[in-house]
């Protein structure tokens, strides 16, 4: 599978973006999604998971109550909703996408865990 990040851009602290992740294939709900980060000399690190076909959700704690992640496997896309963003939260955020059964719940938080990736999207939230 291809995916393609967009959505990207700059927004005041306390405003509110929509990453989208596009991906090529009809086997796109085969692939649990996740979203990772990576902030100027700093390591990626993981921002968000979905299974599959939305039997679970699993957010980093530095996002939880502000980031939704989401997906619609009809249209092969994936989304991130950034909500009372911080001055913290930008980075070029990436998306990631791995063949999982969703038969059972394996949540992917570590980047190694995910063998396809966009290009990213930088995401600058002003102070």
């Amino acid at each position: 599978v291809q995916l393609q990040a967009s959505g990207g851009g700059l927004v005041q602290a306390g405003g509110s973006l929509k990453l989208s992740c596009a991906a090529s294939g009809r086997t796109f709900r085969s692939y649990a999604m996740g979203w990772f980060r990576q902030a100027p000399g700093k390591e990626r690190e993981f921002v968000a998971a979905i299974g599959p076909s939305n039997n679970y959700r699993y957010y980093a704690d530095s996002v939880k109550g502000r980031f939704t992640i989401s997906r619609d496997n009809a249209k092969n896309t994936g989304y991130l909703q950034m909500n009372s963003l911080k001055p913290e939260d930008t980075a070029v955020y990436y998306c990631a996408a791995e063949q999982t059964p969703d038969t059972i719940v394996v949540v992917r938080r570590g980047s190694d865990e995910y063998n396809f990736w966009g290009q990213g999207t930088l995401v600058t939230v002003s102070s």
